[in-house]
């Protein structure tokens, strides 16, 4: 458990999961590389297999204080968090969450708008492990009730989701789950602890890809998960059951980019909003999904619940075809065409999310395009986007 919940969160970001006995004497605890740990002596080697490993040298696969620092300071971002437990990437976070949680003859509920591999993990390896997944439309709120079976364990979220931005009713979602005795588990990376503290509202575990806001540079795969209170152990033992662990190089680049997470979110925060409402004014725009946005699903929960809103969202275009879409953004300067987000640079991507939906169908009037908000300034963006707009406009015709 943190003790640094009696703090405001923006000097929990800077000072949490520095120990005086990690860091011995300097401002950033170092980077501990290690596989083998050495012992005093026999009883030494044996005293420390018997006890509790957690933040205690034993072997490097367990960890050392590199990485105990960094998911320290995140569980420190979660009021009333239990513990946080290090992964390789997002995705690997999200299984290991899932593995601990599951058994097979389970049954998972996923939101219709999770992120692909997540759906991928849902139909791919859960089921070859017996545990059935089933998709449900991710405004459903209090009505996930209807929706549970004698066999569901567990309700994923995502909220909003990474590509349409519906916003979910998660208060509404954990009090039903808490009252079935079924636990929630929540991707958090669009808002963070910081803009949805998401322990403090009873979800289970909460899931960051730690690769966007919290590395915030574009240069290292990291996950985390922390865990609501009674949920850490299971969460840990399985954790290392599957061998999972991170490299104390990537967690050390994990803290140093921590320390001003909440600054650049600002930053994402205020720069994506002006876009947002710069595009929702364009002729060539016919919907912009921003959480922030009225035009969003779900943004009335979003008005209520979230204490800020990131750097991603999306919009749908008014009319025309792939090519117009692809010369869009073929054309912009200062938006690199990749996956991922988070980071400082910004980031533009077509979406067809569609394809991938089962349990809804929503039309959102036109193709859409993702966009990543970094650090530039967003007068330069915003110019970049209107140059854009008038190669879509042409190729249109």
């Amino acid at each position: 458990m943190s003790d640094h919940e009696d703090l405001r969160p923006d000097t929990r970001v800077v000072t949490a999961g520095r120990r005086p006995e990690w860091t011995a004497g300097v401002v950033n605890t170092p980077v501990w590389r290690a596989s083998t740990i050495l012992y005093d002596d026999v009883a030494h080697l044996r005293a420390s297999g018997a006890a509790d490993t957690h933040h205690r040298p034993f072997y490097g696969r367990r960890g050392t204080p590199t990485q105990w620092s960094l998911a320290d300071a995140l569980t420190s971002l979660e009021p009333g968090a239990e513990g946080t437990f290090l992964y390789p990437s997002g995705v690997a976070a999200i299984a290991a969450c899932l593995m601990a949680v599951l058994s097979p003859g389970d049954e998972l509920l996923v939101p219709d708008s999770a992120y692909d591999p997540t759906r991928s993990m849902a139909t791919g390896l859960l089921k070859r492990f017996g545990i059935a997944a089933r998709f449900y439309d991710p405004l459903v709120g209090a009505g996930i009730a209807e929706l549970i079976g004698p066999t569901t364990r567990a309700i994923f979220m995502e909220s909003p989701g990474s590509l349409t931005f519906e916003v979910q009713d998660v208060p509404a979602i954990v009090a039903v789950a808490k009252a079935r005795g079924i636990a929630t588990i929540l991707d958090n990376t669009w808002a963070t602890p910081l803009f949805f503290p998401a322990i403090a509202k009873c979800v289970d575990y909460s899931i960051l890809a730690c690769t966007k806001y919290v590395v915030g540079h574009s240069d290292v795969m990291l996950g985390s998960v922390t865990a609501g209170p009674g949920r850490f152990a299971a969460l840990r033992d399985t954790s290392f059951q599957l061998g999972q662990v991170t490299s104390p190089d990537d967690a050390w680049l994990g803290s140093r980019g921590l320390r001003t997470m909440s600054v650049r979110l600002r930053q994402h925060q205020a720069s994506a909003l002006e876009i947002a409402h710069w595009l929702d004014a364009r002729p060539e725009v016919s919907r912009v999904l921003h959480p922030a946005l009225p035009s969003c699903p779900g943004h009335g929960i979003f008005a209520r619940d979230f204490l800020g809103s990131s750097g991603l969202f999306s919009f749908a275009l008014n009319g025309g075809d792939e090519r117009a879409r692809a010369a869009l953004i073929d054309t912009l300067d200062h938006f690199g065409i990749g996956y991922s987000w988070g980071g400082y640079e910004s980031l533009a991507l077509p979406i067809d999310p569609a394809r991938y939906r089962t349990a809804t169908r929503p039309d959102f009037a036109g193709s859409l395009v993702r966009l990543q908000i970094g650090l530039e300034d967003p007068a330069d963006l915003i110019a970049d986007l209107e140059r854009g707009l008038a190669v879509f406009r042409a190729t249109q015709g």
